[in-house]
């Protein structure tokens, strides 16, 4: 799991995961370009929060995925290509299903034939958990059932079966990892974890407004991912064009995420469901639990960090902004 002096290109840079992979890969001395998502306010999303030292020896480069000529420019000369830009804001999807469709499959596929025609030595591309739907068996391993529950999760199962059918047609080395929820750090308030926390912290918020708080996840703190990441994309014992789950293995509801942070951050506004915050009928997908078995027997990767570990320190990561004046809407970010 070395990567020292290896050229990485990590798409979706920006985003959530994208930033922590980036800071991981430069501590490990990769010469990484680093991809945003192009954008008129001079940002490069939470790449612009790493640590200047670290962030200086990145080049960082801003464009569009579903450009193939930048895309071939920019994948020229790398070894090593982590695919993580997308659009993931899953109530989006149901608004501007196009967007999705060019952003992860046509994206996707830019990314892929590139990466063939320049003979990249691997590339690791970012699936969901989400391309499962509703549980019908659980714990669920890779071959479980692929349910389009949403457009987004419908455009990732594209985007997979392209990664799966370049390796099957044309030898090419990708991989396919499907984190299940993580969180952490720099994450949207899209998402269940930081939108609760956010709530309980901020002063001016007098009640939490959430959505359905049936579902079951599972969740795995954002340094476990990323550790996948780099176990499928050095790893010689994986098998190319297939999908690898990366999950804590604990389940836990929203109810019980709810109360989890509420007393972690000593709050006691009431909690309050937003119709808004509700998924369409039939579209929420019910219970995630990952089997991630595959990719531990072949890359000895495994879950570390505990639940309540990871939380207690995504809610220091957001107090700390709150305290400085930092909260933003961060919807935007790619990934």
């Amino acid at each position: 799991m070395r990567y020292e002096g290896t050229k990485v290109l990590i798409t979706g840079a920006d985003g959530f995961i994208g930033s922590h992979l980036t800071e991981a890969l430069l501590s490990q001395s990769a010469q990484v370009t680093a991809l945003s998502l192009y954008n008129s306010y001079d940002s490069y999303g939470w790449l612009d929060d790493i640590p200047d030292e670290a962030r200086s020896r990145a080049k960082l480069v801003r464009g569009d995925l579903r450009d193939s000529a930048f895309v071939r420019r920019i994948v020229r000369d790398q070894e090593v290509v982590f695919h993580l830009g997308a659009l993931i804001a899953i109530p989006q999807s149901y608004a501007t299903p196009h967007s999705y469709v060019e952003t992860n499959i046509i994206g996707t596929l830019n990314v892929l034939e590139a990466a063939r025609e320049f003979g990249i030595k691997r590339v690791v591309h970012t699936s969901t958990s989400e391309v499962y739907g509703t549980a019908v068996t659980m714990p669920i391993n890779e071959t479980h059932p692929l349910q389009g529950q949403s457009p987004y999760s419908a455009s990732k199962i594209g985007a997979d079966m392209m990664s799966e059918a370049f390796a099957r047609s044309f030898d090419l080395p990708v991989a396919i990892l499907r984190p299940f929820n993580t969180f952490g750090p720099r994450q949207s308030e899209r998402a269940i974890i930081p939108t609760i926390i956010r709530q309980a912290l901020d002063r001016s918020c007098l009640e939490i407004r959430v959505g359905d708080t049936s579902p079951v996840r599972d969740l795995s703190f954002v340094d476990d991912t990323v550790a996948a990441f780099l176990a499928l994309g050095s790893s010689s014992k994986i098998e190319f064009g297939k999908a690898y789950n990366a999950g804590s293995g604990m389940a836990v509801t929203v109810s019980d995420l709810i109360n989890i942070i509420v007393e972690a951050t000593n709050c006691s506004k009431p909690v309050v469901q937003d119709p808004q915050r509700l998924r369409p009928a039939n579209s929420e997908v019910r219970a995630l639990l990952a089997d991630s078995t595959r990719l531990s027997q072949e890359t000895g990767w495994r879950s570390r960090v505990r639940l309540y570990e990871g939380l207690e320190r995504t809610i220091g990561w957001w107090r700390d902004r709150i305290d400085r004046g930092l909260v933003r809407r961060d919807a935007g970010f790619s990934t």
